[in-house]
């Protein structure tokens, strides 16, 4: 009855959706463009991610690999986009709820990710928070507990300051956007495994920052991954 009212249509071709089908009709949940990031440590993902933190790594400092995941490959000419920026900037929070929670059952089976036990989202500074209404990591880190089993921390890091948006710039200067933003407000207590998770992976700058926070903190003890719904395919 409420699909007769309000049709649901589908996030990426806009079809009217069946009763049984969510955000995706059956033809694009099929062709979904899943990474399979989650089922090995070493991914493109990682390497990239990893190799940004050598670039920031001081003489003699030690740095273990850290593991990474992503749901799917975004493209800006692949249709596909319309799931992370429905979300971001279209107030889906339903849809965000629901990918998050795929790939959460997809990291819960692997075995370098099952014993995460705290999942921190990369934060809003207040203001952007306020007015877009909420912050869509923290939307897919609440999900992405659930599925782990884990608890979330929503109040370990904060962004101390805003930064000018970060869609035009290139690596290094992402690298400088970001440069000091973030500080760990709250150490979570006994955490062993770390996931920190944001919603899109493009160079990694504002994750690596983040990792840098919490890696300082913290110290070497516990191990930190990453995890994103989407990361950018050139």
């Amino acid at each position: 009855m409420t699909d007769l009212l309000m049709p649901r249509t589908c996030l990426v071709c806009g079809r009217q959706l069946g009763v049984r089908e969510e955000h995706l009709c059956i033809w694009c949940a099929a062709d979904l463009p899943l990474t399979y990031y989650w089922e090995t440590p070493h991914n493109p993902m990682a390497d990239q991610f990893n190799a940004l933190l050598e670039r920031q790594r001081a003489d003699g400092e030690t740095m273990p690999y850290v593991f990474t995941a992503a749901l799917l490959f975004y493209h800006h000419e692949n249709p596909y986009k319309q799931i992370p920026k429905a979300l971001k900037y279209g107030g889906n929070l339903a849809a965000g709820r629901f990918f998050a929670g795929q790939l959460g059952r997809y990291m819960a089976a692997a075995v370098h990710f099952a014993d995460i036990d705290l999942v921190v989202p990369v934060p809003l500074h207040w203001y952007r928070k306020w007015t877009r209404g909420y912050n869509q990591a923290e939307v897919l880190a609440a999900e992405l507990a659930r599925e782990l089993g884990a608890r979330l921390g929503a109040d370990v890091l904060r962004r101390v300051r805003r930064t000018r948006t970060q869609t035009r710039l290139d690596a290094d200067a992402r690298l400088k956007n970001v440069a000091g933003v973030f500080q760990v407000r709250r150490l979570p207590a006994a955490a062993r495994h770390i996931l920190l998770l944001d919603d899109t992976f493009t160079t990694g700058a504002t994750l690596a920052t983040c990792y840098q926070a919490l890696r300082a903190a913290l110290g070497p003890g516990p191990r930190i991954s990453v995890a994103t719904l989407s990361v950018v395919q050139d």
